[in-house]
């Protein structure tokens, strides 16, 4: 006869998160009426609250360009997959953003996007020990109605941690 294996690091332990987040539609009331490089700066410097998922995941806008974002990740083990890494969904979320933001700092007012597809790409495990993380996003060609963009999860180290590209649907009226 068989059975599993015991945990060997002893017995679990339940650990618990908050969260909070803005109401949604204030942002995309603000969105609406902003050019997107001028909405995500007010993001940035804090006019606007960030977006929900952002709060979630635990990542932060901390630039935005024509064409170009970023954002910071602290890693937590909120986030981990069994096996004891940030799950792979966490590293999509971060860098669809990226991508997707990149794009909308491109954008006039009252115009949208939205994701196409989306190409992912795992090089590195990411963990509590990586420490922060820098999620960047760029636009690599722009057209009238579709965007592709790029981005790159990378270290304090500069160390490459993941990659995606995506392409957008540019929706004019929003």
């Amino acid at each position: 006869m068989t059975s599993a294996a015991e945990p060997t690091t002893g017995p679990a332990t339940t650990r618990r998160r908050e969260h909070e987040w803005t109401d949604p539609m204030v942002l995309a009331a603000a969105a609406a009426g902003l050019d997107g490089l001028e909405y995500l700066r007010r993001i940035v410097d804090g006019r606007l609250p960030g977006a929900p998922v952002a709060s979630l995941v635990g990542f932060r806008a901390v630039s935005a360009e024509h064409g170009r974002v970023a954002f910071a990740f602290e890693p937590g083990e909120h986030q981990y997959n069994p096996i004891g890494s940030v799950h792979g969904g966490v590293y999509a979320t971060l860098l669809d953003s990226a991508c997707g933001c990149a794009v909308h700092s491109t954008l006039p007012a009252g115009t949208g996007y939205t994701s196409l597809d989306l190409s992912v790409r795992f090089l590195r495990r990411i963990t509590v020990d990586t420490g922060t993380v820098t999620c960047t996003g760029h636009v690599v060609q722009a057209g009238r109605r579709t965007a592709l963009a790029r981005a790159e999860l990378t270290d304090a180290e500069g160390r490459l941690l993941g990659e995606a590209t995506s392409s957008c649907l540019i929706l004019p009226g929003g």
